[in-house]
């Protein structure tokens, strides 16, 4: 019985050793990585007189909503009767001629605690407390300035007749590039590299002062976003919205059928929020970005 006893347990022992010691059959699992299609939820519409919005620009200081508005049907009339109006974050106007007696103005960006607007062929500063036209400036050589953007202390802003970028600074105003075919939309990135749309697609400028494209696709876009990650939205005029990046892009929102144009957008960072100038149906229109 005592040598039953050792052999089984000897047997038992056995086994586990060749249980343990034996290669294991494993699983592969295959991992599966879903890439999320970037979508627009409409909000909300502000009431239709907001007369032929061409910008909205969002204050993330503030939370306050500026849009410009050319009023007349020519985007070049010099007529005096262009204004700055400002809407809340619920889609409300609250002052739809906080400025007036400019033409037809166009992009705006934030700088110093002044608000900086194109108009056909002059750069206007607006002092934002006081809400008062601080300077104009007549831009030689303009035609159509159209798109602002500010970094630094350095305000950018475009010419799409003439192909050039300008930039405004210490009271001077230069040109630091042309060449750029219909050049609209215009962003700085963080590190005060400049984006651009134009006839090419949207493009970058690097140190040296030369451009790469970053995407080919979305060409004769109006408004630029940059969110980040190397991903961009980029608005068309004629009732585009595009999310963009060095590989892709995505048409989100199409309101051609609709006529409802898509000009230049403005961006609440903070709650993924783009503000949309819908120009001819004279309403800013709200939609919720996810991505």
């Amino acid at each position: 019985m005592k040598n039953l006893r050792n052999q089984t347990l000897l047997g038992i022992i056995a086994t586990l050793l060749f249980t343990y010691c034996s290669p294991q059959k494993t699983e592969e699992v295959e991992e599966v990585i879903e890439t999320k299609t970037p979508t627009l939820t409409l909000l909300w519409e502000t009431a239709d007189s907001l007369m032929t919005n061409e910008s909205v620009l969002f204050d993330a200081e503030s939370g306050t909503i500026y849009v410009s508005n050319i009023i007349g049907q020519d985007p070049l009339g010099k007529d005096g009767e262009g204004s700055i109006a400002i809407i809340s974050k619920e889609g409300k106007i609250l002052n739809p001629a906080w400025v007036t007696g400019l033409n037809a103005p166009k992009g705006m960006a934030i700088s110093n605690g002044k608000l900086y607007v194109t108009d056909i062929d002059e750069f206007v500063e607006i002092d934002i407390a006081s809400a008062k036209i601080a300077n104009k400036w007549k831009v030689e050589g303009a035609q159509f300035l159209n798109d602002v953007a500010a970094h630094n202390g350095t305000v950018y802003f475009t010419d799409m007749n003439t192909g050039k970028v300008h930039a405004y600074s210490d009271g001077a105003i230069s040109t630091i590039s042309e060449g750029n075919e219909s050049i609209n939309g215009i962003a700085i990135g963080e590190d005060g590299t400049i984006y651009g749309l134009d006839a090419s697609g949207l493009k970058k400028w690097n140190s040296d002062g030369t451009t790469s494209i970053v995407n080919a696709e979305v060409t004769g876009g109006d408004g630029l976003v940059i969110l980040g990650d190397g991903n961009y939205i980029a608005s068309r005029w004629v009732g585009e919205i595009w999310f963009a990046n060095d590989s892709t892009q995505t048409l989100m929102i199409d309101t051609k059928a609709a006529e409802s144009n898509t000009a230049d957008i403005g961006y609440n960072a903070g709650e993924k929020i783009i503000y949309v100038p819908t120009f001819f149906k004279n309403k800013v229109a709200a939609y919720k970005l996810d991505y």
